[in-house]
């Protein structure tokens, strides 16, 4: 009795620092401690008043007026006796973001402790999610921008003058692993790229200058092409969308990769406690479905300038995810306050780092659910072409909240690293209101499912 008290206290607490940071209300029907609901459909905070230590927190902390208790209607008199608690709604304004943030980093190290039974949300696998890919759906995308439903450049990314580059052999095999650089007449670079598991790069000439590709597989060789000059509309400018088509058949044999690296870029400001919760609950299974031998794994974290950090991590790759595991759940959604987070500063301290190996599948999934600021496009820009450069896949995963403005970003990111699209939706029930992309028919699966499907996918053994 006394140590599940004490978990509850303190999953009452955790979940009320650290999803009510930037947020202007507590969650009232998406946030359960032991499936125990109060009278009145709401859930009670229990707030603890100055001097009461956390431990001493007692199972019926805190009672709805007039309603019945959140928990066991009787309290566990040896605690309830040390501690001084009172009851407030649940529905209440959230403290300040000062004092959750606080709560937070007090509590933060003793989350091991609290049993797996005692957080019931978001459960391990219950955030659902839909799956868009651009690239496969280019006739979509086309008559998009062309009836102008969506437009770019975003934050200086155009993923609209796309240069499709398979690399083939004579035998007509994929492959994988072939740098391509686009250059323009002067030879000057103008977008470099890595063939995926199909042998496809895709090489993005916003100025229409492209005049050639190069192509260099693993072995060495390089093979160059001529581009295909950009197409023009009927006033004699580039047209909105474009695919021109470069086919390079080069004398060698494929070289897949065995080795896989993950990271996880997750923005930790207030409002993405629900999706902090889920990786914290969900990432060993996500490691266990899609992992083996030869895949490592990466964290790394940022909010905003004036919070507690703008970035962390160190990028280093590890095969062990407990030890991943251990670093998401010594963090805690908190801070940020307005839109715009430190998106460009997170991407470039990912994408630059040394950890990157050169001979491995490359995919790193951006958690979020807020754009760059818009000063930082040059930056954001820089890091999408590094990215691309050294064969990462970008998999923007939109969480709750996300406007068309970030949805657009996490579109044209995706697109110009030759990734996915993630979106959360409804359909779990958790958290905030999800924005419907502007996109065609998708599934809705389990957010775990398609996460490990997209592992899965890009790996090539």
């Amino acid at each position: 009795m006394k140590k599940r008290t004490i978990a509850i206290a303190l999953a009452a607490l955790l979940m009320t620092a650290c999803t009510a940071c930037g947020k202007e209300e507590m969650p009232s029907e998406t946030t359960m401690l032991n499936g125990e609901i109060a009278a009145d459909g709401g859930f009670a905070d229990a707030k603890k008043t100055a001097g009461a230590p956390i431990a001493d927190a007692p199972e019926a902390a805190a009672e709805y007026d007039g309603g019945e208790a959140v928990y066991a209607p009787a309290a566990d008199e040896a605690y309830a006796a040390d501690a001084d608690y009172e009851a407030v709604p649940g529905d209440m304004p959230v403290r300040d973001a000062a004092a959750a943030d606080a709560a937070c980093e007090e509590i933060a190290p003793v989350i091991d402790e609290i049993p797996g039974d005692v957080i019931n949300t978001p459960q391990a696998g219950l955030l659902t999610a839909g799956r868009w890919r651009d690239h496969d759906n280019w006739g979509f995308f086309s008559n998009l921008v062309n009836n102008d439903a969506i437009s770019f450049p975003s934050f200086g990314l155009d993923p609209t003058q796309r240069i499709s580059v398979t690399v083939r052999n004579a035998a007509g095999e994929a492959l994988p692993n072939a740098h391509v650089t686009l250059t323009d007449a002067d030879g000057t670079a103008v977008w470099n790229a890595v063939s995926d598991q199909n042998g496809i790069a895709y090489v993005f000439d916003a100025n229409g200058t492209g005049a050639s590709v190069t192509v260099t597989p693993v072995d060495g060789t390089e093979q160059s092409a001529e581009v295909p000059s950009a197409v023009t509309d009927d006033q004699g400018g580039i047209k909105k969308v474009s695919d021109r088509i470069v086919e390079v058949t080069i004398d060698t044999a494929p070289v897949l990769f065995e080795d896989m690296q993950v990271m996880f870029i997750v923005d930790t400001t207030g409002s993405m406690g629900d999706e902090m919760l889920y990786l914290q609950s969900d990432f060993g299974t996500i490691a266990e479905d899609s992992g083996d031998d030869h895949t490592s794994w990466s964290v790394a974290f940022y909010k905003d300038a004036g919070d507690e950090y703008v970035t962390r991590g160190d990028h280093q790759f590890t095969g062990d995810a407990q030890a991943i595991k251990n670093q998401l759940n010594a963090e805690c959604a908190g801070g940020g306050g307005d839109e715009p987070e430190a998106v460009a500063e997170a991407l470039n301290d990912a994408f630059s780092a040394d950890t990157w190996a050169s001979d491995s599948v490359k995919v790193a999934f951006l958690i979020y659910d807020a754009p760059p600021h818009a000063e930082k496009s040059a930056e954001i820009v820089q890091a999408i072409e590094t990215a691309a450069d050294k064969g990462i896949h970008l998999v923007p995963v939109v969480s709750s909240n996300g406007s068309r403005e970030t949805e657009l970003f996490g579109r044209a990111a995706a697109i110009c690293t030759n990734g996915d699209y993630v979106f959360l939706t409804d359909d779990s029930g958790i958290g905030g209101s999800h924005l419907e992309p502007i996109i065609g028919d998708y599934e809705v699966q389990p957010l775990h499912d398609v996460i490990v499907q997209i592992v899965n996918d890009y790996r090539q053994k």
